[in-house]
């Protein structure tokens, strides 16, 4: 699995991370690049957000993870998933009803480094990526 030449470039330039986010993002992407079955997306929007959106080949939605960085100073993210592939029995989710490519989804926000969420949240990731079969 290649990592698309953009979001190279932006991990590269992506030098200011006073709360530790672009620590979680990378590990958020070695997570779901650990897989063989999957294609990633990078999508820029400067000034807002910087979107990877992972789908696992065969899959019949258009990705099992929207991960974005948002584009404040400083930079967060915030972790979506439809919200028919995960559970959140923590209930850290925000429910975001039909605004995940038009159907409900949960997003998770990490405004800092917290091992735990992000923990939690690497583990919807799992969890998704097992529910996005065909």
């Amino acid at each position: 699995m290649q990592t698309p030449a953009e979001l190279n470039t932006f991990l590269q330039q992506w030098t200011s991370d006073p709360n530790g986010c672009r620590e979680i993002f990378l590990q958020f992407q070695s997570r779901i690049q650990a897989h063989s079955d999957i294609t990633i997306d990078f999508v820029a929007r400067p000034g807002l957000t910087y979107s990877l959106r992972a789908t696992r080949i065969g899959q019949d939605r258009p990705l099992f993870v929207l991960m974005d960085v948002i584009d404040e100073d400083p930079r967060w993210l915030s972790v979506c998933f439809y919200g028919d592939m995960i559970t959140d029995p923590e209930e850290y989710g925000d429910l975001v009803p039909e605004g995940l490519m038009g159907e409900d989804g949960y997003c998770f926000d990490l405004e800092e480094n917290n091992r735990d969420l992000a923990e939690y949240i690497g583990k919807r990731v799992d969890e998704a990526y097992e529910n996005a079969s065909g």
